[in-house]
């Protein structure tokens, strides 16, 4: 694969732009909610929740349309119109049903985001260069975060929490340019799906994305870590923000966009630190790093309500989401190389994160609403200690430490899945 100044580029933009339209409005959604339209915290998880389920029922066919569609870009380009036509519109609207509806809609376009940027990025740099650009994906990714979360904040002191739609749909038009600026012919589709060293589908019969997700224990194992992992991450930070919120509802938005900032500062050399080490360390110390951080993040919220605090303890979220966040793609590209079904395979891992984030947010709310906020952070942090003890004892390292040190080439497509199953 050839590198391309131009092309590249685009996709550093895209990434950057992408940031704070492929995950919607989170936990500015939660705010808003709560401080403007004074919903409770149950409606608030339930509506949440919704979403994250219409989300997980398009990851598995987002996954399958990247993996088939030669319209990549123009995949990207339709879900961010979505997303800006939700950002538009939703300042108007207060009824539960109506706003359920249109986050629903959001979810689900949102789904494509991940493995649309995946399949690019592999399509247009190949294997052997796909760790370190995945590694400045998220860097870029996070930087892009942190910009907006500082303009959210801003805007939202100058402007209310209504400043924030109107971010997100800036984002997302920016977002729309800068996959445009990616020239059709500089990603090799059939590279981009996972079929590598020259085998293009022509030879042989690819297995059935079904086939591959349930033939490799490693990939259901990680899927299962990933679930719990997302139920434990899912609902912390919309909490925080909420407590921030009834402490001062009129800088709750800003104290908010503060600690995405700060976390996001800090998931920055976190994806550095994958792209530049993942293929020399392994993938599985530095994912065991991510899920030990978490536990400990759930346990310091409940030790108190200051906001310097809740701030401080959100630095961690950036450690553990950042390594994880980066290595995703990794893993699920180790397991399903040479199958032809890398995007379905991240879209079937994906709903089972989906899964967790939306039990998370209504699990959360109701053990809020019963036992209060430190019952419900204690018990994310329990999950995220279960996720843990999983990775380290049935996970196996789905990459050959040294492998590319050494300059031994890649296993022959299938292989790795197949040696990563038999482990």
């Amino acid at each position: 694969m050839t590198y391309v100044a131009g092309p590249n580029r685009s996709l550093d933009l895209l990434n950057f732009f992408l940031a704070d339209v492929r995950d919607g409005l989170g936990p500015y959604l939660a705010i808003y909610l709560l401080t403007v339209q004074h919903w409770n915290e149950a409606d608030i998880g339930l509506v949440m929740t919704l979403a994250g389920l219409a989300g997980i029922a398009a990851q598995v066919p987002a996954g399958a349309l990247v993996d088939g569609t030669r319209y990549k870009r123009a995949v990207i380009v339709v879900a961010a119109l979505l997303v800006t036509v939700g950002s538009l519109t939703l300042p108007w609207l207060n009824s539960f049903t109506v706003v359920a509806v249109l986050q629903s809609a959001v979810g689900a376009a949102g789904a494509v985001f991940p493995p649309a940027i995946a399949a690019i990025t592999l399509g247009m740099l190949g294997p052997r260069a796909f760790v370190r650009r995945v590694g400045r994906n998220e860097s870029f990714n996070h930087a892009g975060n942190a910009v907006a979360a500082l303009l959210a904040g801003l805007a939202a002191y100058a402007f209310g929490p209504v400043a924030v739609f109107w971010l997100m749909t800036a984002m997302a038009l920016c977002s729309i340019a800068a996959a445009a600026g990616i020239p059709a012919n500089a990603i090799d589709h059939a590279v981009a799906r996972g079929l590598h060293g020259g085998n293009h589908g022509g030879d042989r019969e690819t297995p059935s994305g079904l086939r591959v997700i349930l033939g490799c224990r490693p990939l259901l194992i990680f899927g299962g870590c990933a679930a719990l992992f997302h139920f434990a991450n899912a609902a912390m930070l919309p909490l925080v923000g909420q407590k921030l919120a009834m402490k001062d509802p009129a800088l709750g938005t800003s104290l908010m966009s503060f600690c995405i900032v700060a976390a996001q500062l800090v998931m920055v050399p976190m994806a550095m630190l994958v792209g530049a080490r993942a293929d020399r360390w392994g993938r599985k110390p530095l994912l065991l790093a991510a899920f030990l951080v978490l536990p400990v993040r759930g346990v310091l919220y409940t030790l108190s309500d200051n906001s310097a605090w809740l701030v401080g303890v959100q630095l961690l979220d950036g450690v553990g989401a950042g390594l994880f966040g980066a290595l995703f793609p990794l893993v699920v590209a180790d397991l399903t190389e040479g199958t032809g079904r890398f995007n379905v395979s991240q879209g079937a891992i994906a709903t089972l994160q989906g899964i967790g984030a939306a039990l998370s947010t209504a699990a959360a709310g109701q053990m809020v609403v019963r036992e209060g906020y430190s019952a419900a952070f204690l018990m994310l942090a329990a999950a995220a200690g279960v996720a843990l003890l999983l990775a380290a004892l049935l996970l196996p390292e789905t990459r050959n430490v040294g492998a590319a040190e050494t300059g031994e080439d890649d296993m022959a497509p299938g292989d790795a899945a197949k040696a990563a199953s038999e482990a």
